[in-house]
């Protein structure tokens, strides 16, 4: 008889992205379950796969699937949990994490605690330290992949915020199923929903920790997930979630196609000093032309999470609507402005 069929799709999830980890991993090719190992061949180490665990049931399910089937695939298999000390008790947590990965199986495991800033809000600033950590532990360890656990109610969550801001079509696109420098996240669960993780978790006996964060109002996912997606599925029907997963991927098909559309045409529209000239960008599709001007004014020294879409619009009328304004100032000191035809962005 085979595992439940909440079991059975996490495994296979987390298969597919293995399959994937080891193909990026140059020179080692997956070993087939029950293979002898050819001790005559020189075989480079095999790979190290963290996966970042809170203690929830996302992140357990993902921690105990990874558990099974990496060895089958000669594939190391670690974890890390980060403390963000926000709540009473938080390292003891940490700690229980660490003991339940470990009797996973997983090794290296460790707890991590970090300071968590304030620029950007909460949640934010919680997000930031925690990928600060876990990158800090996959260089530390040297792992190919860290596997995130989140889920498609994640996905549906952020392409509603994304929406909410009005941030275009990249925010619409949500989460990347790979993602960090060179690939380094990986998240199996994006078409998965949170049900399957938690009833993975509960045929298995697997402990689960729930964040009371989770449920605080005061946090804007928390809101969006407890009042405004059970709204919207009693206003729309069921299919909200599915739907906002799918508006997902097809936005970030379009995003990656205008990305690179806009990287094509920077070069035609800069003059031998390398300063962009407003005739030929004011000739350019909105959507091709503002990737531009972002991009150009993130080389200048603004910060990406900084930089937001009234910016570029405001950057853009210097283009479009020249009535002989003056300089616009964006995050990060930086400063653009029309001088005689071209459009200078530079630190101020």
């Amino acid at each position: 008889m085979g595992p439940h069929p909440a079991v059975a799709a996490i495994r296979l999830a987390v298969r597919r992205v293995l399959h994937d980890i080891l193909n990026d991993h140059q020179g080692l090719p997956a070993q087939p379950a029950g293979a002898r190992p050819d001790r005559t061949a020189e075989r480079p180490p095999s790979p190290l796969v963290l996966v970042a665990c809170s203690g929830g049931a996302d992140s357990m399910a993902l921690a105990s699937a990874l558990a099974f089937e990496a060895p089958k695939l000669g594939v190391r298999a670690g974890g890390v949990t980060v403390d963000h000390g926000l709540q009473p008790g938080s390292d003891l947590r940490a700690d229980e994490v660490v003991l339940r990965l470990r009797g996973l199986g997983l090794d290296p495991v460790e707890s991590v605690a970090v300071t968590v800033g304030r620029a950007g809000g909460p949640e934010a600033a919680a997000r930031d330290a925690r990928y600060a950590a876990l990158d800090a532990a996959a260089e530390r360890h040297g792992a190919a992949a860290v596997l995130l656990g989140h889920t498609r109610d994640d996905q549906a969550e952020t392409v509603l915020l994304g929406l909410a801001r009005g941030s275009g079509i990249r925010s619409l696109s949500g989460m990347a199923a790979v993602s960090g420098a060179g690939g380094r996240y990986r998240r199996p669960f994006l078409q998965l929903d949170r049900q399957t993780a938690r009833k993975a978790c509960m045929v298995q006996s697997l402990p689960v920790w729930d964040d009371p964060h989770n449920a605080d109002p005061a946090y804007t996912r928390s809101r969006l997930r407890h009042e405004g997606l059970p709204a919207l599925e009693k206003a729309l029907g069921k299919g909200v979630v599915e739907a906002l997963a799918r508006t997902a991927q097809l936005s970030r098909d379009d995003a990656d196609a205008l990305d690179a559309w806009a990287r094509q045409a920077e070069a035609s529209v800069r003059d031998a000093a390398g300063l962009l000239e407003c005739a030929k960008l004011y000739a350019l599709p909105p959507a091709v032309r503002r990737r531009i001007l972002r991009r150009a004014a993130i080389e200048a020294g603004a910060p990406a999470g900084a930089l937001f879409a009234r910016h570029i619009e405001e950057v853009d009328r210097l283009i479009t609507g020249w009535r002989g304004q003056g300089a616009i100032n964006l995050p990060g000191k930086v400063v653009a402005q029309r001088q005689g035809g071209r459009l200078v962005i530079r630190q101020g």
